[in-house]
């Protein structure tokens, strides 16, 4: 029987930026950006949408004058994106 895919998940940028921070102790939003090769005002909204919904650690700051936006999943996160995987399994299993 297959198990429903999370839809906030399920979004390919938003799936794409789980799966850096899943990797990294942290990632900063150019690095996100460089990765995805996604356009900078929907990388923004799609870590909006995953911030709100508990998934990642949002922390805004300076460097010098230059803004800088690091981006951390959490313990909801990393359990949301474990039941995702193991969902997609079974789509995979024969």
């Amino acid at each position: 029987m297959f198990k429903e895919l999370n839809p906030l998940l399920h979004s390919e940028l938003r799936l794409a930026i789980m799966s850096i921070l899943i990797s990294v102790e942290e990632a900063d939003f150019l690095y996100i950006k460089e990765k995805t090769e996604a356009s900078a005002g929907n990388i923004s909204v799609q870590i909006e949408k995953l911030s709100e919904a508990g998934y990642i650690k949002v922390e805004k700051g300076f460097v010098g004058k230059r803004t800088r936006t690091v981006c951390r999943i959490t313990q909801t996160g990393e359990m949301a994106f474990a039941e995702y995987v193991e969902a997609i399994k079974t789509y995979l299993e024969k």
